[in-house]
């Protein structure tokens, strides 16, 4: 079973911190912190963490999967998933931002913070940032840390929050850029996929299985459901789930073309129980319904 964390006190205890200066934020500079020992031990945080990682020479587990970091790294951990850090070696530089949910109640960002896709990214899907990116998101840290080390006044909670919210939205866009830069390891991803829909639309398997899931796909190209539909957004400007869609609709087009088979067994044999699910569908996405587009093909071959 995981260790259980349930408070950012527990978890400065943990690590062999002193008490947090606020019960439900706290920001965590490694040169100041004791290094964490190897360990095996599976951790499960009530709280939000955002960490930047330089030089950490080391093997992290998220939920069932091992990762090395490389250097620049800054990943994102919700409330209530698993990890464990092992194999560490040298003392990591950077930052551990520690943020409960308590400390965003009633405020916008309680609501929106879970929109950012990348707190369900896994570990080796972790941001490498560029020198400019990494003093960016320095400095909205130590803007962070001054604020809840100060006098706590009115508007201490609102400052902060702001400062988060930034910092978020900082990465969302760092996230964005590196999208695009690394293009030749992201096009490899896209070029997988389609040669594994593929496979699946000339194979046997829509009939069997039905359709391919989003979490099926991701699970195969090794990365998770919503990093490679981002990525996807990115580079194509359609989700994981257009795509499966798009090939779908390619495949019916090309029964309905080339073969006499009708609606009902076209429909069948692209894994749907109902005809009628693979008609609305299939209209959704062209504005005809497959029996209009069997015509519109045959119309010209008639004159």
């Amino acid at each position: 079973m995981p260790t259980k964390i349930k408070s950012i006190a527990d978890y400065h205890l943990f690590r062999g911190l002193p008490k947090p200066e606020h019960p439900l934020i706290s920001l965590i500079n490694f040169a100041s912190a004791p290094v964490m020992q190897n360990t095996d031990q599976d951790i499960n945080l009530d709280f939000y963490m955002i960490s930047v990682k330089r030089n950490f020479e080391g093997r992290m587990k998220y939920g069932q999967r091992e990762y090395d970091f490389d250097n620049g790294t800054m990943f994102f951990l919700a409330p209530g998933q698993v990890f464990s850090i092992y194999k560490n070696n040298g003392k990591p530089e950077g930052w551990i931002l520690l943020v409960h949910p308590d400390f965003l109640w009633n405020t916008p960002l309680a609501k929106t913070i879970r929109q950012h896709e990348y707190f369900d990214y896994a570990v080796h899907e972790a941001l490498h940032l560029s020198e400019k990116e990494e003093s960016t998101i320095n400095d909205l840290m130590l803007h962070i840390e001054q604020e809840y080390r100060s006098s706590i006044d009115a508007y201490s909670q609102d400052v902060i929050v702001a400062q988060l919210g930034l910092l978020l939205t900082y990465a969302e866009r760092f996230y964005h850029r590196q999208f695009i830069t690394r293009k030749i390891a992201n096009h490899r991803v896209l070029e997988r996929l389609e040669k594994m829909l593929t496979d699946w639309f000339d194979s046997d398997d829509l009939v069997t299985k039905g359709l391919p899931s989003v979490q099926h796909i991701a699970a195969e190209l090794n990365v998770s459901p919503n990093y490679l539909s981002g990525l996807l957004r990115v580079l194509t400007g359609r989700s994981t789930q257009q795509h499966i869609h798009d090939k779908l609709i390619e495949k019916a087009k090309e029964k309905l073309s080339t073969t006499a088979l009708t609606i009902s067994e076209i429909a069948y044999d692209l894994g749907f129980e109902h005809p009628q699910s693979f008609t609305k569908l299939f209209k959704t996405k062209t504005s005809l319904s497959p029996l209009a587009f069997r015509q519109t093909i045959l119309s010209p071959l008639k004159g």
